[in-house]
């Protein structure tokens, strides 16, 4: 019975049937294709058979017949109801409401969650939603359930509060078809789970956990076709938390595997992902050896012809799987080995059985695939090859081989494959669980189980039946779970209520588990010999047909069977059953199997004990089952005497591990997802209403709506209700002070006035109910309410727009009236005007006509004159300009003749020039190799240089005088040159007397020829003088470069010593490492021979087991072999394959104590670490005279020579410092007995030392030598230790170290020695001053020291003093270091070998007792016990030994220690103490001066040992309260003033020391008080002061600008404490964030409650119907959370920062920063909310939002804040706040996009998804307005981030303005208050 129906039959009589289906109203009408589809009434309805409705998609009209009354078409919700996040908040309730709501919020929302009641419904959009990030995560966590939008993060968050809160545990069950997302969502959930609940520890199990998916998705997720990533099996994982809810651990439980897959795939389908990862790697070099091939070459991975999934890269996924793998901790070897199963797994699926004669089958010789299977497995070919082929029966006494058939091997082939990937299957996940297990115990967890959800296919087997059973199993916990909570409502609430008749599936259940249940006879027919499936179906039909309403029977079947299921009715081929259920794999292949040489196959298959295993009624022994073949045959078992065991079937396996899951998951609170699959063809956001419905109903979604449907599924609070429907009230209804009074009031009239009274009073009280907090209501009445609501606010607007409509009217006729005379009188001027303007205009233009054509003449006339002119000019000019070209054209060609005779001239004797000088340089260039070649040879000698050096000079000066002389000849030359000129004067005047020049023409050309001679002698001695500057030039180049060569052999020489040096160093280097390197290896030579030794013995045990096994085999397969007919009988007390024979003969102590001996390596005498594992029996006489012979005698004496003479050096050591103890005098007075004292109190100290150094190296010598050898039985070295022992190069190394460390000993010594005497030295003459001063000067000691001498002698002995310590302990600190790592390098190589050589003996003593009898194992056990406790007494007897000697060495180092005290060191301290206080009285005498002057320097002097309380003072005990009524900074002014006093005194450690006590003190200060406001802000404050400061006073003059002459005069001297500054800067940025960080979180529950919830304007209600279902029961006090937090108190909050911050003196830049800081986090905040709430998004809470950030921008206007930028940050919020209020139409597109700036693209989309109106007046937003908003947001912002939430953890970089103060340093005064006593103002 749906919900509509059971509303029409209990709730609407007939009067009320006709006043809701009246015409207009809107129904829900069946439809074929679309399931559902809308439609209106079309005329009432009066009872009528049929009724006219019409189709609102298509506007088609039907008639729609009525068949029952009571069988009315469902009512449809309000508009305003549609899309809700909670399907129990609509007001009807049924299954087209529930299906067209999740239609609307997935397709035109993209909201992929919804809520329905306790169920989160999960609709996969196959699609990657940006909806998951860790963003998200945060805005979720901490918030209530019904809060925020559903997602799977809300029901994480629900469950994990619960469990932090109330310590319960918790499940979250996750369900739906293949292909429906629910291991996305578990992984979603897992995740979830591992950031909240990250530990943080080092182990880091979140990523483990999370780790884990990859591994199983690739072993147990296949392709189907329903689904690219199906898992094919259930899983549990219980995620561990301890009491800090901090992930611990987690547990995996998997739930029937589908084996089946492995070996068949339907079309279009694959097998699991691991196949095809390995095929996808099969080129990687570890992978070679597996020989794979592509999936379609392989048998069992080309079933379904789809070996590819698109978008999946399967060689990338392995390459995940093994990092995860890795990450788990299990090792590459395992990794590989399991890989190579696989691979096995793919080979055997190729080999190929053929049928041979008869009933049996063979394969063939030459099949390659069984040789690499058997290769890849470790096993027998010849073994696997018969029995693939036979199988073994065993009777009592008998052993019979029978063959197979073809189709009986094939089974047994695909058999065997399914259990070798079942067993690797298994084993994975029990090593992830080990990964995943901690050890510190678990307080509780939460479960998340993803399982398969209910499945019906064409043909449904065996897997689908346990599917189906598990679900129902599962649906009824969520019946009962729901019911509970529905019961609990009521309850707490006080309403009366009658049961609610919901679905019990019980009756189904014990129709397949209950005793001769499904399961129990299908158990009874495996049994069974000749059991069968139509068998067991004839059962199923006698016991059940006609008695079970849930079971039934095909009409067409005898091997097919109904069950009426919860979801659907299924039918189930009863084909394959049985096989299914038994599970059957022949025990000869586990057999082979079992005796593989791989150790993780053999585990893989070795025999187990089932917790699962049943014992027949016949015995309790336990044997082991013969497999049964495929059909028919014998059920054969094993039997010894009348006992018999039968291992559990599958379905019996499964319902014991479902009934533990129901007994957990009924211990916990459990929280259901359940995951719909919208589409069959994987398409993004496509909605089939009929998938989605068949699973709907499948998942339980729809019963919770009918549960929910049949009690009160509308609640709401009395504050909303009269806040939602007080327009419904009359005012004397209305109590404001009781809303319960009014509520009642209201209804009364509201719903029950309409109904008539009768004598038993209303009728149909049971409508609404009334209970503590909440009104509860019947389905129906709520939007019964709203039509009232809507009619009243109808009617009301109708009298609104009656009077504003009257009004407008009036108003329009009043304004045209006014307007018609208006346009009257306006229009009559007009006209008037324009007549008068025709007339000045026709006057114009006859004026302006004659103008006009007057000018037109004079312009034609003066255009004609203008063009005569300028054709005449232009003619003129042509010709003249034709005249000068040819003239120009002539002039050129002359000159360019005589250009081109100049150039071929030129060119001609250019070239002649050119080969001459070529000539010239050729020769040259000869003559000059050949010298250079001489000069080279000659250059090699240094006296050659030396000599070109003398020559080179002698040249040079020779050179310089010839120039000299060539100067003067150039002198010479110019007189000639003024000479000629004076002659060429005489020439001209010559010239200018023609008759002259006639007559004497030959006079003139002699002198033309003497000019000319002379003019060649002149340029002969300039080329002359050319010659000899270029030598000079060459010369000085040669000279240059011989100094090159000699520099450049210099520098060469330089660097071939640099050279020498460093590979001497790299070579002494090299050394070392070496002799390090051959140490290493000897030390892993004997730690591999150790582990081969042990790993030897390991694999000892398992191949004896493994040839055992294989010995069996052989024995049966040569039993068959031998046998004549294929028969043979055996001895009846003779099994021919026992598991339990001779497997091992070592019992379970013996093999846990060869476990931990194998482990633990400390063991034996003399070791670090006893074990208690049992000692080795002492060796026997005989045994040691055999043993003895194998040790090297001859190394056993020399050791014991080495012993005999260390302690003969001991003893003699011991007794020269005895003697010399007993000689040193007991008193004396004399000064030479005070001299020799002091030297012999230091010597006695120094051999005191080398006595107890050596004492320890005698005592390591003697360990070292009793661990190398053993004299005890086994007592030989091994061979690494002989060879460590015997090398001749570790003896040469060590002979080497030995004789270095001897030369180091000798000069260490000499060392020590003159260190002693100088010291004897000094302490004697510190004595002998004192003693003078005292004997002749009356104790003054500076007398007798007048001139400072002995000081200056003192300082200079202590320099030198200084020096020789120094190197002294340089020299003996390498020594040490040296000696030490080659002592503990030698040391550990003895220890391992005397632990490889002890874990030889145990295996040697093992191995013997292994073959004793019990009694001798039991004396050979007593005997090792025995000689380990003996070995124990030993040592403790030595260790009482050492503490005796330890105690005697105490004692004489007291009496040492007395002496010195006695004797000299007291005088010497008392003078350095006497002469000190002198020193200090000189020095206070100076400041004192100082002090007198009474004028204040700003500095405050403190002694160094009262910086800790000066630090415990002025920071740590400093309360803000007092701090409030000092000046501003003062600690900050106290502690720069003792800086200050550093720097005057020049002490850098003092000034170090107070800086970093500083920041240490404030760091620990802020620390300890973080969360108190005034702490914080008050050392933010002084800290930025102190930064201020150090700058101002640095001395600096970018800082001094605005410094008086005073404060300049502060200024340090001697420290630039720049360096200091910058880490100042970096205190004052972490105290800012960890203030901003308290105050974020104080105003983080502030937020939503101020900005988003406040509604402060009177009469504006966002209030809307909402479905109260519970969800805030994992919070406190929800209510007085919400009452207590509001717009007043974040303005409260805001004002007291502010006030702190005043009164602390903080920079006014910097309290900008922190409000605008803080004004981001909140609108940050508020936003994310805001995307996340569908509540919050109308257009009456936008107004309310928009009202509440006024006063926040208010605030910053009042306090002066408004620009310090924190406005801006509350643009988004503001914008968004906007968007809700602003139309949305298409022509409002543009402005939109415009004014959300700020906002993303994913933001404005977002909010306009989830705008719904809260009144029918109000429109929602069309899908077609959104897409062009994105389309016009998508053309404007390009490179925009698209993210949807914005980062609230965001911090803007602060920065620290500098700020000076104009307090001088000496006006300030220290209170009483701080208690600074000890502080002095200098």
């Amino acid at each position: 019975m749906t919900s509509a129906e059971l509303y029409v039959q209990t709730f609407l009589k007939d009067s009320e049937i006709a006043q809701v289906y009246v015409k207009g109203a809107r129904i829900w009408v069946p439809d074929e294709e679309k399931v559902w589809v809308g439609a209106e009434l079309l005329e009432n309805y009066t009872g009528q058979s049929a009724i006219k409705i019409q189709i609102e998609d298509s506007a088609e009209e039907r008639s729609y017949t009525i068949k029952d009354k009571k069988r009315l078409p469902h009512l449809r919700n309000p508009e305003i109801l549609i899309g809700e996040n909670d399907l129990t908040s609509l007001s009807y309730l049924n299954e087209p409401e529930v299906l067209y709501n999740l239609q609307v919020r997935f397709l035109e929302r993209n909201c992929i969650y919804t809520y329905c009641g306790i169920v989160l419904v999960a609709i996969n959009p196959y699609q990657q939603l940006p909806i998951y990030g860790n963003e998200l995560i945060q805005m979720y966590s901490g918030q209530d359930m019904g809060t925020m939008d559903p997602h799977i993060f809300a029901v994480a968050e629900e469950a994990f509060k619960l469990m932090s809160r109330f310590d319960k545990n918790q499940s979250i069950i996750v369900s739906g078809e293949s292909g429906a997302g629910k291991t996305v969502s578990a992984k979603y959930a897992m995740r979830y789970f591992a950031m909240v609940g990250g530990s943080q520890t080092e182990t880091q199990v979140e990523q483990k956990v999370l780790a884990s998916n990859p591994i199983m998705e690739a072993i147990g997720n296949a392709k189907t076709t329903r689904n690219d990533n199906s898992s094919r099996f259930g899983k549990y994982i219980e995620i561990s938390f301890n009491k800090k809810n901090e992930i611990i651990g987690a547990h995996m439980r998997t739930y029937l595997l589908e084996k089946s897959r492995v070996v068949f795939q339907a079309a279009e389908e694959r097998n699991y992902h691991i196949f095809y990862q390995l095929c996808a790697s099969r080129d990687l070099p570890e992978f070679k050896k597996f020989c794979l091939l592509s999936p379609e070459d392989f048998y069992y991975t080309s079933h379904g012809m789809a070996p590819e999934i698109d978008g999946v890269d399967d060689a990338e996924d392995m390459l995940s799987a093994r990092e995860a793998l890795s990450m788990l901790g299990i090792a590459e070897k395992d990794q590989l080995m399991i890989f190579q199963i696989q691979a096995a797994v793919l080979h055997f699926g190729n080999v190929k059985i053929h049928e041979a004669d008869g009933e049996s089958s063979q394969i063939k010789k030459d099949d390659k695939h069984l040789s690499i299977m058997c290769k890849l497995l470790g096993i027998e070919e010849s073994q696997m090859r018969m029995w693939l082929c036979h199988k073994k029966i065993v009777t009592v006494g008998e052993v019979l081989t029978k063959p197979l058939t073809l189709t009986q091997a094939s089974f047994a082939q695909d058999a065997l494959a399914k259990h070798i990937y079942a067993q690797t299957f298994d084993w994975i996940v029990e090593k992830i669980n080990r990964a995943l297990h901690s050890g510190t115990k678990s307080t509780k967890f939460i479960g998340v189980l993803d399982i398969y959800g209910f499945e019906t296919f064409e043909v449904n087997s065996f897997e689908q039946f346990c599917i189906n059973y598990a679900n129902e199993k599962l649906q009824q916990i969520f019946n009962m779970h729901v019911f509970k909570l529905e019961q609990e409502e009521y309850v707490r609430e006080a309403i009366e209520w009658s049961f609610i008749d919901f679905y019990d599936n019980q009756p189904c259940i014990d129709l397949i588990e209950s005793k001769l249940g499904i399961l129990d006879l299908l158990d009874e027919e495996c049994k069974m010999p000749k059991g069968s499936d139509e068998n067991w179906c004839q059962k199923l039909y006698d016991k059940h047909l006609g008695k079970a309403r849930h079971f039934e029977k095909p009409r067409m079947s005898r091997s097919a069977f109904i069950i009426n299921h919860f979801a659907d009715r299924v039918e189930y081929q009863a084909d394959g059953f049985l096989e299914k259920n038994r599970d059957t794999v022949l025990e000869d292949h586990i057999n082979i199997l079992r005796a593989s040489e791989f150790e993780l196959v053999a585990e893989l298959f070795e025999e187990k004990v089932d917790p699962n295993e049943k014992k027949s009624r016949a015995g309790s022994a336990t044997t082991h089952p013969m497999r049964q073949a495929p059909k028919g045959g014998r059920s054969n078992k094993k039997t010894v005497g009348s006992q018999q065991v039968q291992k559990a079937t599958v379905g019996d396996q499964f319902r014991e591990s479902l009934h533990k899951l129901m007994e957990t998951l009924n211990a916990t609170t459990p929280h259901y997802i359940r995951c719909i699959k919208p589409n069959d063809v994987k398409e993004a956001f496509i909605f089939e209403p009929k998938r989605a419905v068949e699973q709907l109903r499948a998942c339980g979604v729809l019963e919770t709506i009918r549960i929910s449907a049949a009690g009160y599924p509308s609640r709401w609070t009395y504050p909303e209700f009269f806040q939602r429907y007080r327009v419904l009230a009359q005012s004397k209804d209305i109590n404001r002070s009781d809303h319960r009074k009014t509520c009642e009031n209201v209804l009364a009239k509201v719903i029950q006035g309409s109904v008539k009274k009768t004598p038993r009073g209303l009728e149909d009280p049971d409508k609404y109910r009334f209970g503590k907090t909440k009104i509860f209501f019947r389905a129906g009445q709520v939007a019964y309410l709203e039509k009232l609501r809507s009619d009243k606010l109808k009617a009301c607007g109708i009298m609104i727009q009656k009077h504003v409509k009257g009004w407008l009217a009036r108003r329009r006729y009043q304004r045209i009236i006014k307007s018609v005379s208006l346009l009257q009188k306006y229009g009559r001027g007009l006209l008037a005007r324009r007549h008068a303007k025709f007339l000045r205009e026709t006057h114009s233009a006859t004026c302006i006509q004659k103008r006009w054509k007057g000018y037109k003449a004079r312009t034609k006339y003066l255009q004609v004159r203008k063009a005569t002119v300028v054709i005449q000019s232009a003619i003129r000019g042509y010709f003249g300009r034709m005249l000068f070209k040819k003239e120009l054209h002539e002039h050129r060609a002359v000159t360019i003749q005589k250009m081109v005779r100049s150039y071929l001239a030129r060119k001609r004797y250019k070239r002649v020039m050119r080969g001459i000088i070529l000539l010239q340089s050729h020769y040259r260039r000869r003559k000059a190799k050949k010298e250079l070649k001489h000069l080279k040879i000659e250059a090699k000698s240094v006296e050659h240089i030396k000599n070109v050096n003398k020559g080179l000079e002698n040249k040079i000066i020779q050179l310089q005088q010839k120039l000299d002389s060539k100067n003067k000849e150039g002198m010479t030359l110019k007189e000639q040159e003024v000479y000629i000129k004076q002659l060429k004067g005489e020439i001209e005047k010559l010239r200018s007397s023609n008759e002259e020049g006639k007559k004497s023409s030959n006079k003139v050309s002699e002198l033309m020829q003497q000019i000319k001679d002379l003019q060649e002698e002149l340029s002969k001695e300039r080329e002359d003088k050319q010659v000899l500057i270029t030598e000079k030039e060459e010369l000085m180049k040669e000279h240059t470069q011989i100094l090159s060569k000699l520099s450049e052999e210099k520098c060469h020489l330089k660097e071939e010593l640099e050279e020498a040096t460093l590979k001497r160093e790299q070579q002494e280097i090299k050394t070392d490492d070496e002799l390090k390197v051959k140490l290493e290896e000897a030390k892993k030579v004997l730690q591999a021979e150790f582990d081969s030794e042990r790993s030897h013995h390991q694999r000892l045990v398992k191949e004896h087991a493994r040839l055992q096994q294989r010995l069996e085999n052989l024995q049966s397969e040569m039993a068959v072999l031998t046998s004549p007919g294929g028969h043979k009988r055996t001895p009846s007390d003779i099994s021919a394959i026992s598991l339990e024979s001779y497997t091992s003969s070592v019992s379970p102590d013996e093999v846990k104590y060869e476990e931990e001996g194998a482990e633990d390596k400390d063991q034996g005498y003399g070791t670090k670490k006893k074990k208690k594992a049992p000692a080795p029996p002492p060796p026997s006489a005989t045994a040691i005279e055999k043993e003895m012979k194998d040790i090297d005698i001859g190394l056993v004496l020399k050791l014991q020579n080495k012993v005999k003479e260390l302690e003969r050096q001991r003893t003699e050591l011991e007794e020269r410092l005895e003697h010399m103890e007993e000689e040193t005098p007991r008193g004396g007075s004399s000064t030479a007995v005070i001299s020799n004292s002091a030297f012999d109190a230091l010597k006695m100290q120094e051999l005191q030392n080398e006595n107890d150094k050596l004492k320890r190296e005698v005592s390591k010598l003697m360990k070292s030598i009793s661990e190398n050898v053993s004299f005890e039985k086994g007592g030989t070295n091994s061979p690494a230790g002989k060879e460590f022992m015997d090398s001749k190069k570790i003896e040469d190394q060590m002979r080497v170290f030995r004789e270095q460390f001897t030369a180091m000993s000798d000069e260490l010594e000499r060392r020590r020695e003159e260190c002693l005497q100088l010291r004897a030295m000094l302490a004697e003459k510190s004595i002998t001053t004192h003693a003078i001063a005292k004997e002749s000067y009356g104790g003054m000691d500076d007398i007798v020291n007048e001139d400072n001498e002995l000081a200056l002698a003192y300082r200079t002995q202590k320099e030198l003093n200084r020096l020789l310590e120094n190197q002294l302990q340089k020299t003996e600190k390498d020594a040490k270091k040296k000696e030490d790592r080659l002592k503990r390098e030698i040391r550990d190589l003895k220890q391992e070998n005397e632990a490889a050589q002890k874990a030889i003996n145990q295996y040697n003593s093992i191995t013997r007792n292994l073959q004793l009898g019990p009694e001798a194992k039991i004396e050979a056990t007593m005997q090792h016990e025995i000689t380990r406790l003996t070995s124990e007494n030993l040592d403790l007897r030595e260790k009482a030994d050492k503490q005796s000697d330890q105690i005697r060495k105490m004692k004489k180092m007291l009496k040492v220690y007395a002496k010195k005290l006695k004797e000299g060191d007291v005088a010497e301290i008392e003078a350095e103490l006497e002469r000190d206080d002198k020193q200090k009285s000189s020095d206070n005498g100076v400041a004192t001066v100082k002090h007198l002057d009474r004028t204040y320097m700003g500095m405050l002097e403190y002694k160094k040992e009262d910086e800790p309380q000066l630090i415990k003072c002025l920071i740590m005990d400093l309360k803000p309260k007092v701090a409030q009524g000092l000046l501003p900074g003062l600690p900050s002014y106290v502690l720069f003033m003792c800086v200050r006093h550093t720097d005057y005194i020049n002490d850098d450690e003092k000034v170090r020391t107070l800086l970093t006590n500083t920041i240490n003190g404030i760091k620990k200060c802020v620390k300890k008080h973080n969360k108190e406001l005034d702490r914080v802000i008050l050392w933010l404050a002084n800290t930025c002061r102190l930064l201020h400061t150090l700058k101002q006073y640095s001395g600096e003059k970018a800082f001094q600008t605005e410094n008086t002459s005073r404060q300049n005069e502060h200024c340090l001297r001697n420290f630039d404490l720049s360096e200091y500054r910058q880490v100042f800067s970096d205190l004052a940025v972490w105290i800012y964030q960890t203030l901003i960080k308290h105050m974020e979180e104080v105003l983080q529950p502030m937020v939503v409650p101020a900005i988003l919830d406040h509604e402060a304007i009177a009469g504006l209600t966002a209030s809307k119907p909402v479905g109260m279902r519970g969800r805030s029961s994992s919070s406190a006090n929800p209510d007085e959370e919400v009452r207590e937090l509001s717009l007043d108190s974040l303005m409260k909050a805001l004002n007291k920062y502010n006030q702190i911050l005043s009164q602390n003196a903080v920079d006014p830049e910097l309290v900008k920063q922190v409000f605008r800081q803080l004004y981001y986090y909140i609108g940050s905040n508020a936003l994310n909310n805001l995307l996340l709430r569908k509540d919050m998004c109308n257009w009456s809470k936008g107004m309310q939002i928009r009202y509440n950030l006024s006063h926040l921008e208010q605030w910053l206007r009042d306090n002066k804040l408004n620009e310090s930028g924190a406005q801006d940050t509350l643009e988004p919020i503001t914008q968004a706040s906007q968007l809700l209020q602003a139309r949305k139409s298409d022509a409002d597109v543009e402005s939109i996009c415009e004014m959300c700036s700020k906002l993303t693209t994913p933001q404005i989309v977002k909010i306009l998804n989830l705008y719904t109106p809260v009144d029918e007046f109000e429109e929602r937003v069309p899908i077609s307005f959104i897409r062009k908003i994105q389309e016009r947001l998508k053309s404007v912002k390009h490179d925009e981030d698209n993210t949807l939430l914005i980062d609230a953890k965001y911090s803007f970089p602060v920065t620290f303005p500098f700020n000076p103060s104009t307090i001088t340093l000496d006006s300030i005064d220290i209170p009483e208050s701080l208690h600074l006593d000890f502080l002095t103002r200098v």
